[in-house]
């Protein structure tokens, strides 16, 4: 059986969707003669945690850490209760105090390619160790953070092992990148790391078409499209529908993501379809913006939602499969047409009608 070490930031426990991608792989790599390493973080500050994903690990894989500094105290300082958000990716929309573009410009312009930085001399210095003891010659890597894809590039030019870039999601073109109040000498030493990670992995691995014809007018380095999944769940298949018209999102909904002509169309709904009020339910799981909150309520829709703050993986999969219908919801820009969320895969799995609401020509 062939050595792969898979070198990923979150890992659980570790919460929400960057963790579910190299979770499952690892547990599947086995069934191709494949044993997959795994290298993780010590300690990491992750915004989310969900210690059910813990029970899903396979009993025998290997497991190495090495300890992560993050300068996690200094979005606390600036931003209190906020930095916990920002730290998980999400960026607010619209006007920001200045506390909020500080911290923005310092993330952006201090910390590059992001804040985990500091993880890579160390880290590069311990694989390079591992890949000898274990005898290993093929690395993995994961991002984002893309901090973990200046691990591999290190480890590369080091000991000229087998590398494999795996983007779970673009860099410098993905949405937020514009917010980051990046200078001009900062924007173009994203591209440059960009351009270096992308010409020196032996293979990348995009999860769309779009990010895959965006790589390749920078390398001519094989690129191949492996999309995001799901695991087949058992003990869910028993539930049976709500019996009222549910219509469920689960996940983060964030101002950008606001549909508001869907909010006209069922408040319209209510007011004009015969019995339809006696049986709508919106349900919201999840962390949910105040500007959402805001035009529900605009719209007369507060006395027919509900919504749950975040729930651990087994119970988000339960309301997939309980919903009458699952709402599926991304940000209306160009730039986000390549991202098919993780979820989608999931919400195909649980069997319900899925309504989708995004940017023209989306993936």
């Amino acid at each position: 059986m062939t050595k792969v070490l898979v070198v990923t930031y979150y890992w659980p426990p570790a919460g929400g969707p960057g963790v579910q991608r190299w979770l499952n792989f690892v547990k599947f790599l086995p069934e191709y003669q494949i044993e997959p390493i795994v290298f993780i973080p010590e300690k990491a500050q992750y915004p989310i945690i969900d210690e059910s994903l813990l029970a899903e690990l396979p009993a025998d894989v290997k497991c190495y850490k090495q300890s992560i500094r993050e300068p996690y105290f200094l979005a606390r300082m600036l931003l209190g209760k906020k930095a916990k958000v920002m730290s998980s990716g999400i960026i607010k929309e619209g006007d920001q105090n200045l506390l909020e573009r500080i911290a923005l410009w310092i993330r952006g312009n201090l910390f590059i390619p992001d804040a985990r930085k500091s993880w890579v001399g160390p880290a590069s210095k311990k694989i390079r160790k591992i890949l000898k003891s274990e005898g290993i010659d093929t690395v993995i890597t994961t991002g984002p953070p893309h901090s973990v894809h200046l691990i591999g590039l290190e480890v590369k030019q080091s000991d000229n092992i087998r590398w494999i870039a795996d983007f779970r999601d673009p860099w410098t073109s993905i949405g937020y990148h514009s917010k980051l109040k990046l200078s001009r000498s900062s924007r173009r030493k994203h591209k440059e790391l960009e351009q270096k990670v992308l010409r020196f992995a032996d293979k990348i691995i995009t999860t769309s078409q779009t990010t895959r014809a965006e790589f390749l007018e920078i390398t001519s380095k094989p690129i191949v499209v492996i999309t995001n999944g799901y695991s087949p769940s058992v003990k869910e298949n028993s539930l049976t529908p709500d019996s009222d018209f549910s219509l469920s999102y689960i996940g983060s909904l964030l101002s950008g993501r606001n549909p508001l002509t869907l909010w006209k169309v069922l408040s319209e709904l209510i007011e004009e379809q015969p019995g339809f009020k006696e049986k709508f339910k919106l349900k919201l799981i999840g962390v949910v913006s105040r500007e959402v909150h805001d035009t529900i309520k605009d719209h007369d829709l507060g006395d027919y939602t509900t919504i749950v703050p975040y729930v651990d993986h087994h119970e988000a999969r339960m309301y997939q499969k309980k919903s009458q219908v699952l709402l599926l919801l991304e940000i209306n820009r160009k730039e986000i047409k390549g991202i098919i969320p993780g979820k989608l895969f999931e919400y195909m799995e649980a069997g319900r009608p899925i309504l989708a609401i995004g940017p023209d020509e989306w993936e």
